[in-house]
């Protein structure tokens, strides 16, 4: 076994990492939220997908899910080497995946309110029909 006791290292070769900062921390906890919302909406799209009604709005999530991820993933890249096209990358997938949100939550609603519409023609339907 050889014996690291006497070996010398040039602490000036060693790269040395700066400390983070409140910025550095709250940008790493953000990377990470995203991460695990990223995961999150995939594993939510791929339960929702298992119908085929449900694949409409599972499918998008999946791809929103992969976008978040993606995003963070050059928000990391960018704060471990600053490198601005990996932050203009980042910000570019972060903006789809809000897009693909959006309409995700637009569909959402305009089915809920034919759901609800639905409803109401039914009762008044079954109620003309009682009478």
């Amino acid at each position: 076994m050889e014996d690291f006791n006497d070996l010398h290292i040039d602490e000036e070769s060693i790269p040395q990492s700066k400390p983070l900062g409140i910025f550095g921390m709250l940008f790493t906890k953000m990377t990470t939220d995203m991460k695990f919302v990223g995961m999150f909406t995939i594993i939510y799209g791929v339960l929702t997908s298992l119908s085929i009604i449900g694949a409409i709005i599972g499918v998008p999530l999946i791809f929103a899910g992969l976008r978040i991820r993606e995003a963070a993933d050059e928000f990391n890249a960018f704060r471990l080497t600053n490198d601005n096209s990996s932050l203009k990358r980042g910000f570019e997938l972060q903006g789809k995946y809000f897009y693909i949100q959006k309409i995700i939550i637009i569909v959402g609603l305009v089915l809920t309110a034919l759901y609800i519409i639905g409803i109401i023609a039914f009762g008044l339907f079954a109620y003309s029909s009682y009478n």
